[in-house]
């Protein structure tokens, strides 16, 4: 771009060059809007996204006068990449957009805890304190039957915890049928093997009965190990062992019910909870934290005293450990208002059908192809497999999902982004994991995506 300047100059025109007239970063940082993104984003941010504007002033793209507004168009919304996101997908715990959403409860005490706090500290006593002790409390309040509770960062971690404090060099006996694949190829063999335990499998793929168990059991057990098949269900021809049985072989028995649920659900009869696996005799019982339990990511580990504190004690145990949010998020789970996830459980198909009903007729009335639609859930991220549940879905243009999820309002941190999925050709936005206070969010994105300029 170059600007002219007409002067007389020996009675001639001359041309200016217009990069001459970008203005300096420190001008550019000084406008009020760029001043408030430094508190919020951080000094280098900010001078990157008016680096690039001054840049696209240099290569004649944009008006020198326009650099402290392109800077402030091109700030990411949060100093955080992840972008927020209306789960319409279907599936509860979405295990790629972060598996169970938490509750604002859990979010005020992870925000509460976030600066210092009496994490590992006797506030009336002046001294040390057991560290997390009031979500220890909270845990074992909420799961009676266990004698002790522990937290570590995952449930993966909770089981290598457990095989390293007390298999390490011994070995643990698992049913062939319950050797499964947790998710990005980690495979719980492998996951056992890598500390330093040895697998023996017994039975087949399909069934296992006591006895194989028994015959393997023996001097070099270091326990049985029984696994939820939380994310596959193997129909037919089929027989496995319950925890009741296997605490008759006179070894430990860790059962792994991964999926989370403290205690039973009506909604979901056939999955294992922890209250139930501990009286039927498991000396440990390991779970996850975010998911149907519906709180953070976290390793639950429900049992027997000495075991869990043999656990506890582990050198690894440090290194397994959960931060101080983790910690009051999941404490504010156990003790607070009913979680998204239990609320989306116990959603009622009428209500849902009203929903898409009404989100459809006022997307129509703003020219889009919208209808309301009867549609399928599912709890999903490993829990309750084979369970259907009745929702209800807006349909609209596959041609959607695409803005829906990356378009420019999305980018620009305008509207969340909106994750359906694609049925005969059509996107649909399934509503059950959609709280009903954010219809209305989920409207703005879908006609954001239809027509960007809406949000300007």
């Amino acid at each position: 771009m170059r600007y002219e300047m007409a002067h007389l100059a020996r009675g001639m025109v001359t041309s200016v060059d217009g990069r001459r007239f970008v203005p300096r970063t420190d001008t550019v940082l000084a406008d009020p809007r760029l001043a408030a993104a430094i508190e919020r984003l951080g000094r280098a941010r900010v001078k990157e996204a008016v680096a690039h504007a001054q840049q696209q002033a240099r290569a004649g793209q944009i008006s020198p006068d326009a650099v402290a507004e392109v800077a402030v168009a091109g700030l990411p919304p949060a100093a955080s990449s992840l972008t927020p996101v209306l789960n319409a997908t279907g599936v509860l715990l979405h295990t790629n957009l972060g598996r169970a959403p938490l509750s604002a409860a859990a979010v005020a005490a992870m925000t509460a805890a976030a600066g210092y706090t009496d994490l590992e500290f006797d506030l009336a006593a002046g001294t040390r304190g057991r560290r997390g002790r009031g979500a220890l409390a909270a845990l074992a309040a909420a799961v009676p039957a266990a004698e002790a509770v522990h937290v570590v960062n995952n449930n993966a971690a909770a089981l290598v915890l457990a095989a390293t404090a007390l298999a390490a060099g011994r070995e643990i006996v698992v049913s062939r049928g319950e050797m499964l694949e947790i998710g990005d190829g980690f495979r719980l063999p492998e996951l056992m093997a890598s500390t330093g335990a040895r697998l023996r499998e017994v039975g087949t793929t399909n069934r296992t009965a006591l006895a194989d168990y028994r015959s393997a059991c023996g001097p070099d057990t270091g326990f049985v190990l029984k696994v939820h098949p939380s994310n596959f269900r193997v129909e037919g021809f089929t027989a496995q062992v319950t925890v009741a049985e296997l605490a008759t072989l006179g070894v430990p028995v860790l059962a792994d019910i991964g999926s989370g649920l403290l205690a039973r659900h009506p909604l979901l009869p056939d999955e294992p909870d922890a209250g139930s696996w501990l009286r039927a005799g498991a000396a440990l019982v390991t779970a996850s934290g975010d998911k149907l339990l519906g709180g953070p990511q976290a390793g639950l580990i429900f049992g027997q005293a000495a075991l869990v504190r043999q656990l506890a004690r582990h050198p690894l145990a440090r290194a397994l450990r959960v931060d101080k949010t983790t910690a009051a998020a999941l404490e504010a789970t156990l003790t607070g208002p009913p979680v998204p996830l239990a609320t989306a459980l116990a959603a009622g198909e009428p209500s849902l059908a009203r929903r898409a009903r009404q989100l459809a007729t006022r997307l129509a009335a703003a020219g889009l192809d919208a209808q309301a639609v009867a549609s399928t859930a599912v709890v999903g991220g490993g829990g309750a497999p084979g369970v259907s549940l009745p929702s209800a879905a807006v349909s609209l243009p596959a041609g959607l999902a695409s803005p829906l999820r990356s378009g420019q309002p999305v980018r620009s941190g305008q509207v969340p982004a909106v994750v359906g999925r694609t049925e005969g050709g059509r996107l649909l936005l399934d509503l059950r994991a959609v709280p009903p206070g954010q219809d209305e969010l989920l409207a703005a994105a879908v006609l954001a995506a239809k027509d960007p300029a809406l949000c300007r």
